[in-house]
């Protein structure tokens, strides 16, 4: 059994497990648009799991990904042309960028 839900619902699921400091509030939005995208091109309906979603995506500004990956990207759009290459990217922030983790 399936239950719809909206932005308001994905956000307080997160609070629920206690994860909401693992995306951004913008970050939240990018990877709720994303799901919804995926869901609309494949036509498989997702359950959420919030853990799950902590576990295979994740949020990092431009001096962590340097630091995870051993880079030296000098913008954000550097290192989202990167990642496209390895990985599904979700988004981008001002200040971050949403990714699946590898």
């Amino acid at each position: 059994m399936y239950q719809s839900i909206n932005i308001h619902d994905f956000r307080n699921a997160f609070q629920a497990y206690d994860r909401q400091d693992n995306f951004s509030y913008e970050g939240q939005q990018l990877l709720f648009d994303w799901l919804e995208e995926y869901e609309d091109y494949t036509g498989e309906i997702m359950e959420l799991d919030v853990v799950a979603l902590c576990c295979d995506f994740t949020e990092s500004d431009l001096e962590d990904i340097n630091q995870d990956y051993s880079q030296s990207f000098e913008t954000l759009e550097d290192a989202v042309e990167w990642l496209e290459y390895r990985t599904s990217v979700v988004g981008i922030t001002d200040s971050t960028i949403v990714f699946q983790a590898f």
